[in-house]
């Protein structure tokens, strides 16, 4: 890890109640990156999701990106620094077209005084045509699953899996460098599975986004990760190779238990 890695989390902790959620906590994501974090129910992964985007405040440690320490920032000005996510729970408008909410995550990102907006002025005009044109490409990368007539379909009218791609598409409307993706693939079939893993592929190599994904689908995590990262009880107890992760005696005990003799 360097001195100034794309993204860290320098011994964070946070406790609720008493109870310690997230432990000093160390881990570096590199640019270009994809990461997978692993763990058993309870293990603290979406509450480091929760303090990277500003939802939680550390009691402790550094969260810096870029060289810049985020910890407590409100959570549009860590988009605006350009980190995004989607969530485990669905947060899509589902009585707005699919164009439509892809274009009210992009609305953070304008100048636009409110007697501008309401007086439909030049300025507002031209940002109102460039967020259009910013989400249709964003849902471009989605290919036929949210294009052509699909712009104009109302959200509830979509497929579990293609709301978990519109999800994605707001994020990306922000336009970050640093994605978190969380579950991503929960609730899909094999084949939806298959086609995810593929476009967080892309989401790297067509995008040009750094990733870091929480997954409970092995297979996910084996198909899409450059590195992994094992927590249990918000302690991080395994890093490196998906092979290394998954074999590591701490890792399988965390998500088997502790075997007895014979």
């Amino acid at each position: 890890m360097t001195e100034q890695a794309f993204f860290e989390l320098r011994d964070v902790s946070k406790s609720f109640g008493g109870l310690s959620v997230v432990d000093r906590l160390t881990l570096h994501v590199d640019e270009g990156e994809i990461v997978s974090l692993i763990g058993p129910n309870g293990a603290g992964k979406t509450t480091v999701f929760n303090l990277v985007t500003g939802i939680y405040r550390p009691a402790s440690g550094e969260i810096r990106f870029r060289g810049r320490n985020v910890a407590g920032l409100p959570p549009h000005k860590i988009t605006q620094l350009g980190i995004a996510r989607t969530f485990q729970t669905l947060r899509l408008f589902l009585n707005m077209s699919v164009k439509e909410n892809v274009m009210a995550a992009a609305y953070g990102h304008t100048r636009s005084t409110m007697v501008e907006a309401v007086f439909r002025l030049p300025r507002a005009r031209r940002e109102e045509r460039e967020i259009a044109e910013l989400a249709e490409e964003k849902l471009a990368f989605f290919g036929p699953r949210l294009a052509g007539y699909r712009h104009d379909q109302q959200a509830y009218n979509l497929s579990y899996a293609n709301r978990r791609r519109l999800e994605i598409a707001r994020a990306m409307a922000t336009n970050p460098s640093l994605l978190l993706l969380d579950e991503p693939a929960a609730g899909m079939n094999p084949a939806e599975t298959h086609e995810l893993t593929e476009l967080i592929g892309r989401l790297r190599t067509d995008g040009g986004y750094t990733v870091l994904v929480i997954e409970h689908d092995m297979h996910v995590v084996e198909g899409i990760s450059d590195r992994v990262i094992a927590l249990d009880h918000g302690v991080k107890i395994a890093e490196g190779s998906f092979d290394e992760v998954a074999t590591d005696d701490r890792v399988v005990e965390a998500y088997l238990g502790r075997q007895g003799p014979g």
